[in-house]
């Protein structure tokens, strides 16, 4: 249907900034790094990881990592889930993208990072949902094994924050046990041929925390910090 003049007068006024921040893209950045954009262009891309992280608009990946362009293959999505591998012919996103990640470009390396003041993870403890929203509905049970286990440990009458955080935390681990669902993911962890990280970005301070399984706690990204 075809936008009357006002709205489409609005509608190209809204999209005024973005078209100024091309400009501006074009003129700076990509000038300076022409050069290299344009080997990645003529070489393909290959990047070293899959970064799967949360849709939010304050994560920002290549940004909170300093990554350059053709580093990171991006996969983002509400609240940085991992559904379990099913193998049927029907739409999936995520592992689409997992699987092109691993099978067709061949990174070593993926990362799940979750973030604080994560939105999915806190429409987990509201009582009532939009039954109109019946995809994320269901996309947000993917998050119910952390809220759980979130529970458990703290307790519900736990702070309301703290179980926030936690579950947050604990929700990156066990989409960890999602992606090793994945045979050809598991296959390769355990032939050392790809490595699987799971981050805590807090939006608060631009820190990252890393699981460490050893400990199973999350521990501070920059001790590893030569």
């Amino acid at each position: 249907m075809p936008l009357s003049k006002n709205a489409a007068d609005l509608s190209v006024e809204r999209l005024k900034e973005f078209a100024d921040g091309n400009e501006t893209f074009q003129q700076t950045y990509f000038k300076k790094h022409e050069t290299q954009l344009l080997s990645l262009v003529k070489e393909g891309q290959n990047p070293r990881a899959l970064f799967i992280g949360c849709s939010d608009s304050r994560v920002i990946p290549d940004l909170i990592v300093q990554s350059n362009p053709g580093d990171l293959f991006v996969v983002r999505n509400v609240g940085n889930f991992v559904a379990p591998y099913k193998p049927d012919e029907d739409f999936h996103s995520t592992a689409a993208g997992i699987e092109y990640a691993v099978m067709v470009l061949e990174v070593s390396e993926i990362i799940i990072c979750g973030h604080s003041h994560c939105g999915a993870i806190e429409a987990l403890y509201k009582t009532s949902c939009n039954t109109s929203m019946i995809h994320t509905a269901k996309w947000l049970t993917l998050g119910e094994k952390a809220k759980s286990m979130a529970i458990l440990a703290l307790g519900v009458h736990a702070p309301h924050e703290e179980l926030l955080r936690a579950t947050e935390r604990l929700s990156i681990v066990t989409q960890i046990e999602n992606l090793l669902t994945y045979p050809y993911v598991k296959k390769m962890v355990e032939e050392d041929k790809l490595f699987i990280h799971g981050w805590y970005y807090d939006i608060e301070t631009g820190a990252i925390d890393y699981y460490d399984p050893d400990s199973f706690q999350f521990r501070p990204l920059s001790e590893l910090v030569d």
